[in-house]
Order: structure tokens, then sequence, then C-alpha cells
């Protein structure tokens, strides 16, 4: 498949004009490439362990009484 060919495709699934679409710079990806990313993210995964934070959140609160034992 040839450049224009491509443009062609996603223009026409997409909608757009052709000049936006090669505007855009679509590419075809080699599967045989796996490090294709320019910016590849490095970072720990974006994730929130509610009850993790709700813990921290509870040993945080002004308002949170120390633990005191019962007497009976």
């Amino acid at each position: 498949m040839v450049q224009t060919q491509l443009d062609r495709l996603v223009a026409d699934a997409t909608g757009e004009d052709i000049d936006e679409i090669q505007r855009r710079g679509f590419s075809l990806a080699d599967p045989t490439e796996t490090n294709f990313d320019p910016e590849p993210d490095c970072r720990s995964p974006q994730i929130i362990d509610w009850d993790d934070l709700e813990a921290q959140r509870f040993e945080a609160s002004p308002w949170r009484r120390p633990h005191e034992p019962t007497t009976a």
C-alpha cells in the first residue's frame, strides 16, 4: 500500500478531508518493529488503590481518636 492509498482510506473512514489526513501524517506500522513509539511510556501504571488511599486519609485525619482499649 502506498501513502496516498492509506491517506484516502483513512479520509474515507473518518470523513476528514484528505489534506487534513496528510497533515496529520498517518503511516503504516511495521508489525515486526516493537519499539516504534517515539515517546515510550516509562511511568508506572496510573492506578489508585482506593482502600489504601482511604486508610491514609483516615490516619492523617485530625478528628481521628487514638485507639484506647476499653475496660470491662
